[in-house]
């Protein structure tokens, strides 16, 4: 398949009145910094850069807005777990997320953790963000486990999540999972891909 070759940019967004018209059906994607977020979005929408991907955490300050087909939205959140952005940026984020959680038009999260770092006391915080809305988490880097590792790990993250979400394992390096994966963002959408 070949993602969502449509896939462009809307706009970055510092403040809630700077977000989108509410309406269609967009998905968030959240994730500690440096957990491979925009490696995994460029992935999913088979472009390289649409998301810009760095080596140093920290590197989303806005919420960015991706159009992935006619009303249907990709949400790039900031990472959280780290602090380099000025305080009084990241003051702003709490009220900015807030706004995002009560938008009509936001139909499900993806939540992008390192597998070698597992699921943490910040991404279960993150399922009580989502308000009831379907959660899928995507193991990110997997091509650093060996296969067994990786399973064990799939198996672990299953337990801590329990059902409030669903989870696989997911490199945008080598491809594993991002088939499976681009099938659960246009279901939440409610698009063909």
């Amino acid at each position: 398949m070949s993602g969502f070759p449509q896939a462009k940019f809307l706009l970055s967004a510092a403040a809630a009145a700077q977000f989108p018209a509410d309406h269609g059906a967009e998905v968030a994607f959240a994730g500690r910094s440096n957990a491979g977020k925009s490696s995994a979005i460029n992935a999913l929408v088979a472009q390289r850069a649409l998301a810009r991907a760095s080596k140093a955490p920290g590197r989303t300050r806005l919420i960015n807005f991706f159009a992935l087909a006619a009303e249907a939205r990709l949400v790039d959140l900031p990472g959280y777990g780290y602090a380099s952005a000025p305080e009084r940026e990241r003051r702003t984020w709490p009220a900015l997320i807030d706004a995002l959680r009560r938008r009509d038009s936001l139909r499900g999260v993806f939540l992008i953790v390192d597998v070698r770092r597992g699921i943490g006391a910040a991404d279960v915080a993150l399922l009580q963000w989502t308000a009831g809305r379907p959660v899928h988490v995507l193991l990110a880097k997997s091509d650093k486990l060996s296969r067994a590792e990786g399973r064990k790990t799939l198996a672990a993250a299953r337990e801590a999540l329990g059902d409030g979400a669903t989870v696989q394992l997911f490199s945008a390096h080598d491809g594993e999972g991002v088939e499976h994966a681009r099938q659960v963002l246009a279901a939440y959408l409610g698009v063909h891909h």
